[in-house]
């Protein structure tokens, strides 16, 4: 190509697609900052300040906050997701199962407790439970009925999640075992399963953190002083006092458990693509 032909041929207008993409995502960030600015400037923060950040309030809900409502809150979260990992596993066998009529119930199962609200189930275990067996009381009282209705509710998402890891676990681990000479049970619980919770131990921990959001409904069961959790605590005192600090003050406790939560369950995802490269 000559220069007289360079000349002649025609010169892009226009913006190259790098200068598209650097003008939108300034466009975009434009428009964040515009949005912040309006909201800071809109907010009346002197009206906020009194009825969220009183810290005389606040300052009195300590040590009882942490020893008291937290710590229930935790004991609520560890015994229902305990309960929901063993049901949930059992639940999961019997959806794998050869045996048509475990499938059925299991596949029943779920379906019911993952389209049922967990608010209709806590009452279900309050008040339906003690009318239909007049009489029985649940051992561990306030804290058993909670880790049921958080359990029931876990397991059915868990059982998923523990099929889908058993199904992603390769067939020749179980091959391999049989093999050796291990019982098809004993294969299952030695080497398959094993591998599974490597495997979906991301999503347990997801599970986690929303059965400890769940645990809020707890107070459906009816609970003494000495019961309370984080969110009937903070709204206990948010009535007497006639602030809304001891509310904002509970949220932050439950930020407390889920933020590191969530970092550790990012921090293992990103392993496991790592592996998996």
């Amino acid at each position: 190509m000559t220069a007289a032909d360079t000349e002649l041929r025609p010169r892009r207008k226009g913006l190259t697609r790098r200068q598209k993409r650097r003008l939108s995502r300034g466009a975009q960030y434009a428009v964040f900052v515009a949005a912040v600015a309006a909201f800071a400037a809109g907010a009346d923060w002197g009206r906020l300040q009194n009825q969220f950040a009183q810290w005389d309030i606040a300052r009195q809900m300590f040590p009882d906050v942490i020893t008291l409502a937290l710590r229930n809150t935790v004991l609520y979260t560890v015994s229902g997701f305990v309960f929901a990992l063993v049901l949930g596993l059992v639940i999961a066998l019997m959806r794998l199962s050869s045996v048509a009529p475990y499938r059925w119930v299991a596949g029943v199962y779920i379906e019911i407790f993952r389209g049922l609200p967990a608010l209709l189930i806590f009452i279900f275990i309050g008040v339906a439970v003690p009318l239909a067996f007049p009489g029985t009381e649940i051992v561990g009282g306030t804290y058993g009925k909670a880790a049921i209705a958080l359990g029931l509710v876990g397991a059915a998402y868990l059982a998923e999640t523990f099929r889908a890891g058993i199904q992603a676990v390769p067939k020749g681990q179980l091959e391999a075992a049989r093999s050796l000479g291990f019982s098809p049970a004993r294969a299952m619980v030695s080497v398959v399963i094993p591998q599974a919770f490597r495997i979906i131990l991301p999503p347990l921990t997801n599970e986690f953190v929303i059965l400890f959001k769940d645990s809020s409904l707890v107070l459906l069961l009816g609970v003494t002083l000495e019961e309370r959790e984080l969110s009937k605590y903070g709204r206990d005192l948010a009535s007497t006092t006639a602030n809304s600090t001891p509310i904002l003050v509970a949220g932050l406790c439950y930020l407390l458990v889920t933020i590191p939560l969530g970092f550790v369950v990012r921090r293992m995802e990103a392993k496991a693509r790592e592996a998996v490269r």
